[in-house]
């Protein structure tokens, strides 16, 4: 099984990248899971603030869970909010593999939660598949962790959300009876708590395993290059993984190969 994890940017690194990039990968792609995705623009938040920064429409890609599902017509699309309707975590499953069940679960905040000030500050989600291979069953976890930039926890440090968040996580991943793959932006430092909750859960942090140092690329400035994370549950057997050189957004994609 081949998965991508990338953090979309919303689109903004451009309509034309975004869409040469799943027209390259996605006859090869099983799952791909993907963050920072829009189904339509909000009435009441243009100009407002989203993680610090102004949105502007123009900028993005507010269709874009109708546009990347036109790309690849073989692949089963799954849209999961985590503010109210339109933006939140996407996946995308080929039509070959069979689908078991496919669902969310919050680990911070509820559904349906308006934040105040800072639109950024809205609830967040994990977005499960779960597919039947020759092996047994797979689930792959899509997951964006919260956002910070004001008091304990400012940038990707621990706080009492984020360390509730892993937990929460955890809690569900030991429901499985199954063997799964979690990956996406955690908004987290390889050396903080809420990391290395994954690890002594003994989960395989394929980040740290293979000594990557940056998940982004050249189009994000600032000097902590840590964001993207992918854990395999210590059963799994791992082919291949690698940080994709593709630049389509300010994430660098996550390639991730199991056997089945």
């Amino acid at each position: 099984m081949r998965i991508i994890s990338l953090n979309t940017w919303g689109g903004r690194a451009g309509r034309g990248l975004i869409s040469s990039f799943f027209k390259k990968y996605g006859d090869t792609t099983d799952v791909f899971c993907l963050q920072e995705m829009w189904s339509a623009a909000y009435e009441n938040l243009e100009g407002k603030n989203a993680g610090g920064v102004p949105m502007r429409y123009e900028d993005i890609m507010v269709t874009g869970v109708r546009d990347i599902s036109a790309i690849l017509p073989n692949h089963k699309s799954f849209f999961r909010p985590h503010l109210l309707d339109n933006y939140g975590l996407f996946m995308l499953v080929n039509k070959n593999l069979p689908l078991i069940e496919e669902g969310e679960v919050f680990v911070h905040k509820q559904k349906g939660y308006i934040p105040e000030g800072d639109a950024g500050n809205h609830a967040r989600n994990i977005q499960y598949i779960t597919v039947s291979t020759e092996a047994g069953p797979i689930t792959v976890i899509n997951f964006h962790g919260l956002w910070t930039n004001v008091g304990e926890g400012k940038g990707k440090r621990d706080n009492k959300d984020r360390l509730e968040q892993s937990e929460k996580i955890l809690e569900f991943t030991t429901r499985l009876k199954n063997q799964f793959v979690l990956c996406g932006d955690f908004n987290l430092l390889p050396d903080t708590e809420s990391i290395k909750k994954f690890e002594k859960a003994g989960l395989r942090n394929l980040i740290r395993e293979f000594g990557i140092t940056s998940t982004r690329t050249s189009f994000y400035t600032k000097p902590v290059k840590f964001a993207d994370y992918a854990f395999l549950s210590k059963e799994l057997d791992l082919k291949n993984f690698r940080v994709l050189p593709d630049e389509v957004s300010d994430h660098a994609p996550l390639y991730i190969e199991v056997s089945l």
